[in-house]
């Protein structure tokens, strides 16, 4: 049962506004560099902007995180559930519950790119994935690395499931809390053949803070997750071709 959070309404929306003015000050930023025609600025899909994004709005996150914990007189271990009685147990389910919804969220993601392109709906991959796969420097792609598994996975989940789900849900409605604030999460990704899937994925890790307390458990889950995303990803080129070159073996026979 997850217990009860002192989150003030005032510090909630001020960490709100932060975040809005560090997303308008990116934007404004991307804008001049694209101008400029610095390298890795050109065109959206270049790394740079990925690499100003990520550490712009979500490494800045990071910082408004523990504002927003030393504005409680919370430690950050506490929120973080680091001290845990039950740490080894919360860490075991996190990894039973990628399991299980893993393939789920996967299988999601297909049935709903094959329905949405039946109705007329283009399905592209999320410029994130372009990015990566266009990424051809080894150190760029370790930075994009550390932000899906690392720094992404600890600022969703302490901002949707350890902030905005307790702090709705206190409010007395539990389950807009839980319907709602997932549906904000799978809805920022702004890529309408991943909406469904992260919806999913969004319900089952609040259902795993709920059930242990502990917000290391769902930011474990989702770097787990993001982790076999990014491996699937990497060799997603080498099974292509391999799946091509044995086809075309098979033709010739």
């Amino acid at each position: 049962m997850l217990s009860k959070k002192p989150w003030q309404p005032e510090f909630v929306l001020l960490f709100g506004a932060a975040m809005l003015a560090c997303y308008g000050l990116v934007s404004v930023a991307a804008l001049l560099l694209q101008k400029s025609g610095l390298a890795g600025f050109k065109n959206p899909d270049d790394a740079g902007f990925a690499l100003l994004g990520t550490f712009g709005i979500e490494g800045s996150a990071w910082i408004f995180i523990f504002i927003f914990l030393g504005l409680h007189k919370i430690n950050w271990r506490d929120a973080f559930g680091l001290r845990s009685p039950d740490l080894k147990k919360s860490m075991m389910l996190a990894v039973g519950v990628l399991a299980v919804t893993l393939p789920v969220v996967w299988l999601l993601q297909s049935f709903f790119g094959v329905a949405l392109e039946k109705i007329g709906v283009p399905v592209e991959n999320q410029r994130v994935v372009e990015i990566f796969l266009g990424i051809k420097s080894f150190w760029f792609r370790v930075c994009f690395g550390f932000f899906a598994v690392v720094i992404a996975p600890v600022v969703e989940e302490f901002v949707f499931r350890g902030m905005l789900y307790p702090f709705v849900k206190q409010l007395g409605s539990p389950r807009a809390a839980l319907f709602g604030v997932s549906a904000i999460f799978a809805g920022i990704h702004f890529d309408a053949g991943t909406f469904v899937p992260l919806f999913a994925l969004a319900l089952a890790l609040t259902w795993l803070y709920e059930k242990t307390d502990c917000l290391l458990a769902p930011i474990t889950a989702h770097s787990l997750f993001n982790v076999t995303n990014l491996v699937a990803l990497y060799f997603l080129p080498q099974i292509n071709e391999f799946l091509q070159k044995s086809m075309h073996v098979q033709l010739l026979k």
